[in-house]
């Protein structure tokens, strides 16, 4: 089977479905090929949901790009008559000298965000949930939320399916090549041919993307929820903020209570890197919990049981910042990858960059920091 295509993505997770919108909204004829069910849970982009700040602590650079975000994922609500992202305040906490700390303040500070500086027991003042030393420092934000994650990439391909493009699930890529000027991507269903190829393809770039130069690592996280009914009121999000904790062991995140499932709290990082994917271990098992406890017991005393629990993975750079790129060696390639856990809220202006790279060869956005090039 051969059919010619402007673009093919592969892998219609969180960045390849808003890859196949961007490119179909623009009227490029799209193939998307997904190794899995359309919105599984065998990747990073499941897990009900995903948070979306502004004062971003990773670098000042991501500012604009979330900022284009939310622009995007309004949009994109619009577009498929879906809700989608849930505005909520979001409270940096950690001691005053914590990297996390400094890197929200330098954000804040540099693109002159609104936010509000709390200490630990004006913290606990505003949110009697929390317990955290009197001498840490809280930066507020409002101007973020939380991303329904596996509605925000059905709504993605639905949308991209209405402008046109051709999406096919449990199709796993063996290969690809160029050829001439353009590209072949070959499954046990045929060779597809087309203009460019857009690999954004989560933890298996480490395979299909093993000559890009970089070195990437897989994570195992687990996400996890908890019970608060005794309590129930405390953690509206009305009345209980996202937090991101910059803790001895952590950090940790948390998000509030939006049904009976509870609070979902997870630890971010401090796991063991792994090869490949395939090292992961899907189940949940008690040792997961067990740090997420001991974070719960010393700063949001009474949280009731662990009421359900998840596995997802993180794609790691050495630095924990993205590769967005066209591929040094094969110019019809651009890739999308390593993401190091904090990549999802991005994904509309991702595929915003992508389509930019297939239509004119370039980004409107400054990407150098998310150049394959770096690792070199």
């Amino acid at each position: 089977m051969t059919a010619l295509f402007d673009a093919i993505v592969v892998g219609v997770g969180g960045m390849g479905s808003a890859a196949c919108w961007e490119l179909a909204r623009r009227g490029l004829r799209v193939l998307g090929l997904e190794q899995y069910e359309l919105v599984h849970n065998r990747g990073s982009s499941h897990g009900q949901t995903r948070i979306i700040r502004t004062a971003y602590a990773e670098g000042p650079e991501y500012v604009p790009l979330v900022q284009r975000a939310f622009e995007k994922w309004y949009d994109l609500e619009q577009f498929t008559g879906r809700h989608l992202l849930t505005e909520c305040a979001c409270l940096n906490v950690g001691p005053p000298e914590s990297a996390h700390i400094r890197g929200v303040r330098n954000s804040v500070l540099q693109h002159q965000l609104v936010a509000e500086e709390l200490h630990g027991t004006a913290i606990t003042t505003r949110f009697p949930a929390f317990r955290f030393p009197a001498e840490w420092v809280g930066i507020l934000e409002q101007a973020a939320g939380f991303l329904l994650v596996e509605e925000c990439v059905r709504a993605q391909i639905l949308a991209a399916e209405e402008l046109g493009a051709e999406i096919h699930p449990n199709e796993p890529v063996h290969q690809w090549k160029v050829v001439g000027h353009g590209v072949e991507v070959t499954t046990h269903r045929g060779s597809y041919q087309a203009a460019q190829l857009v690999v954004t393809a989560g933890a298996w770039a480490t395979r299909l993307l093993a000559d890009l130069g970089v070195p990437l690592r897989v994570m195992r996280q687990v996400l996890a929820w908890f019970g608060v009914r005794s309590q129930a009121a405390r953690f509206r999000r009305d009345r209980f903020p996202i937090f991101i904790a910059d803790v001895a062991d952590g950090p940790f995140y948390g998000l509030p209570a939006i049904d009976q499932t509870g609070l979902k709290v997870a630890r971010h990082y401090n796991a063991p890197e792994l090869d490949s994917p395939d090292a992961v271990n899907w189940t949940p098992t008690a040792e997961d919990e067990r740090p997420i406890r001991e974070f719960l017991d010393r700063f949001l005393p009474g949280v009731g049981p662990l009421t359900q629990a998840q596995v997802c993975m993180y794609t790691l750079t050495p630095d924990h910042h993205f590769v967005i790129d066209q591929h040094p060696a094969y110019p019809p390639v651009w890739v999308a990858c390593g993401f190091s856990g904090h990549g999802f809220k991005f994904a509309p202006t991702v595929g915003e960059i992508l389509a930019d790279g297939v239509e004119r060869g370039r980004s409107r956005y400054d990407i150098r920091l998310f150049s394959a090039r770096r690792f070199a």
